[in-house]
């Protein structure tokens, strides 16, 4: 249904789209890495529509990626309650 969301004024369209077709939404979330928006359709099932970028690169380079968890700037606090409660991927 979707193509990429390349940046927070298409995704603001995709937000104003969904409420004219009568879906309740959050409004755009901003996760650092990206942008986001949630709504739900009538039967109950959760979409997500969130922009391409910046993406995990905004603080890593490539070859960094995957090297240890990498949380946005507003998590990092947490970051030892959140690497506790991970399990490894076998």
């Amino acid at each position: 249904m979707f193509d990429d969301v390349l940046n927070g004024e298409e995704l603001s369209f995709w937000e104003k789209v969904v409420k004219d077709c009568g879906f309740q939404s959050t409004s755009v979330v901003d996760c650092f890495y990206f942008q986001i928006l949630y709504f739900r359709d009538s039967n109950g099932i959760l979409f997500e529509i969130a922009t391409d970028g910046p993406g995990f690169t905004a603080d890593l380079t490539v070859e960094e990626l995957g090297g240890k968890l990498d949380l946005p700037p507003f998590l990092e606090a947490r970051c030892a309650e959140i690497e506790a409660k991970l399990k490894p991927l076998d």
